[in-house]
């Protein structure tokens, strides 16, 4: 059977897009890697030598973009916390800053109110959802010491991801 191999990319409208280009380009570092001119969208990608584009800004005065959220990875814990810094810079509203176990992850509205999430990947298996305030001005040991104190919860679904930190347990066996 066949299936996809990959998300390719996302578009969503926008109302300004001299601002909203700004914002994913200079504070996310996004480039622009096609279109572009009157009222014609704009193709964006943070891999542009091997993915032409992941997202795509498309001008449209009367629409709302309607994504529950989007995200977006960093490559390293300090990534993460440059990242938030400069969104908090930009002055965007700042949702939560939380630990997946799987993920650190920011979440924050965009200059047009859309839910946006950067994050950074730990590399752990750890059951979803779950989110665990943290503060990104702790030190990288300090977080990352977290992660070994989260304690094991119960999930349903087998181990796909990440390593496995003994922290994925099985539903106890219903007796009768």
């Amino acid at each position: 059977m066949s299936r996809v191999t990959s998300l390719g990319h996302v578009g969503i409208a926008v109302r300004d897009m001299d601002r909203m280009l700004d914002f994913y380009t200079r504070i996310l570092g996004l480039r622009i890697t096609d279109g572009g001119g009157p009222g014609r969208g704009v193709f964006t990608s943070a891999h542009p030598q091997t993915e032409h584009h992941e997202f795509v800004l498309s001008p449209s005065p009367d629409r709302r973009a309607n994504a529950q959220q989007i995200s977006f990875t960093v490559a390293s814990l300090d990534d993460l916390r440059e990242m938030y810094h400069a969104i908090k810079d930009y002055g965007c509203t700042i949702d939560r800053v939380v630990n997946h176990g799987i993920a650190f992850g920011c979440y924050f509205r965009d200059p047009e109110d859309n839910r946006v999430e950067v994050y950074w990947s730990t590399g752990v298996d750890y059951p979803q959802p779950f989110g665990a305030p943290i503060d990104l001005d702790r030190s990288n040991e300090e977080l990352l010491r977290s992660l070994d104190e989260l304690p094991p919860r119960e999930s349903g679904t087998p181990r796909y991801y990440g390593r496995d930190a003994g922290k994925r347990t099985t539903p106890a066996a219903v007796s009768d």
